[in-house]
């Protein structure tokens, strides 16, 4: 029987999945809204003023990424911003006779998904190993590129594992060989440093709702001189590029949001860096378990575990009985009953995947929530291997031990 906590705390460890809206990002939304509810497209000064505002966003953001206000297009989220770059890369290279495309077994499904739909149109896609640690080599990127290939596309930051790519590196790469570079950055917007130009970046997404913004809400960073493929035709909003009327109110509260996350971030990933060593600790103790991913080149907020013997998901409902919310993987995915095909990427084999778990501490974790959620992930193990047979036939010998 599992025991209950003499002091039961509730605690959200999936900020990777979404975060909640910060104090000040509802301030902004409420305040426009009221304020600032007029249609950007229109002449009379309701609807300028609301094209101000929109415009001042655009800057705020485009000074926060190192980038000209012209070259960001605020969009529906990160998935959206996935596909119409990729899309647009794609047609830029179907011009050139150039239908070869770059990036990784372990990306975002809103990558991976548009690149299954790209290839059916006639394109090859190469995606890159990552190896144990989630790590991209960028010796392997230089061998991939052919002079046929049109575009690379490779994270920032893995949504699952929290590992961080050598991005200004990777992009080098392209920039050498002429190839234009896409990172999906959702994971690592207002978490990590980020500078397009230095980082040789040409297209990049990012959305609101992972940094304290709303959902709904995103941005696509497209560097001067690259034409951008419509997902949404009707309209000449965004320069004629995305059709519809501006979410302003949810536009000026991602700007919000982001603006406090830039300004808290390195105070905040110091402190979280600390509590993310201090909970891979306490939850190595746990054999055998293993850590997915790089230790130490992960995103300041991310623990991902495999746990032998035991079930993700029996492990994720006990531990919600518990007050703690956390994730076997990629919310997008949370409804398959497939092993996460980041886990299988990085070599986990299939029954070890499927004993995963994916914490994400928020910005105001504190040491005792990572001791309590320490504690009851231990005894949550513990009690799923109690009746597991899986357990006892690795105990007995039956099988043998992976991790």
């Amino acid at each position: 029987m599992l025991k209950t906590p003499k002091k039961k705390m509730y605690i959200y460890a999936d900020n990777a999945a979404t975060t909640k809206m910060s104090p000040s990002a509802i301030a902004a939304m409420v305040v426009t809204a009221n304020e600032v509810w007029g249609n950007p497209s229109s002449l009379y000064t309701t609807g300028q003023k609301a094209k101000e505002a929109l415009e001042q966003a655009r800057k705020n953001v485009a000074q926060i990424i190192g980038a000209q206000p012209r070259e960001v297009y605020f969009t529906s989220g990160g998935s959206e911003a996935d596909n119409q770059a990729l899309r647009s890369a794609a047609a830029i290279g179907a011009k050139k006779g150039k239908k070869h495309i770059i990036s990784t077994a372990f990306e975002h499904h809103a990558i991976l998904h548009t690149l299954k739909a790209l290839e059916k149109e006639g394109f090859e896609v190469t995606l890159l190993p990552v190896h144990a640690e989630g790590i991209v080599r960028p010796e392997e990127l230089a061998a991939a590129i052919r002079p046929d290939t049109c575009l690379v596309s490779i994270m920032t930051a893995n949504n699952e594992i929290g590992t961080i790519q050598p991005i200004r590196e990777l992009g080098a790469i392209c920039r050498e060989k002429g190839v234009l570079f896409h990172t999906d950055a959702v994971q690592a917007v207002g978490h990590l440093p980020i500078n397009v130009a230095e980082d040789n970046i040409d297209m990049l997404s990012a959305s609101a709702h992972k940094f304290h913004g709303p959902k709904g809400v995103g941005f696509l960073y497209v560097k001067k001189g690259i034409p951008l493929t419509n997902l949404i035709e009707g309209g000449a909003q965004e320069r004629g590029k995305r059709a519809g009327t501006e979410n302003v109110p949810g536009i000026i509260a991602m700007v919000t949001a982001l603006k406090d996350a830039e300004a808290a971030r390195e105070t905040t990933a110091a402190r979280l860096t600390v509590l993310r060593d201090r909970l891979i600790a306490e939850l190595s103790r746990i054999p055998p378990s293993a850590l997915n991913g790089d230790p130490v080149r992960r995103l300041p907020s991310n623990v991902n575990f495999c746990f032998e013997g035991i079930e993700g998901e029996s492990l994720l409902l006990l531990l919600d009985d518990l007050g703690i919310s956390a994730s076997s993987g990629s919310a997008c995915t949370s409804g398959s009953l497939d092993p996460s095909h980041v886990l299988l990427a990085i070599g986990r084999v299939h029954d070890v995947a499927h004993g995963s778990l994916r914490l994400s501490l928020g910005d105001d974790a504190t040491e005792e929530q990572v001791d309590y959620i320490a504690a009851q992930v231990a005894q949550v193990v513990e009690h799923l291997r109690g009746f597991s047979p899986v357990w006892r036939d690795l105990k007995e010998g039956k099988r043998q031990f992976i991790l």
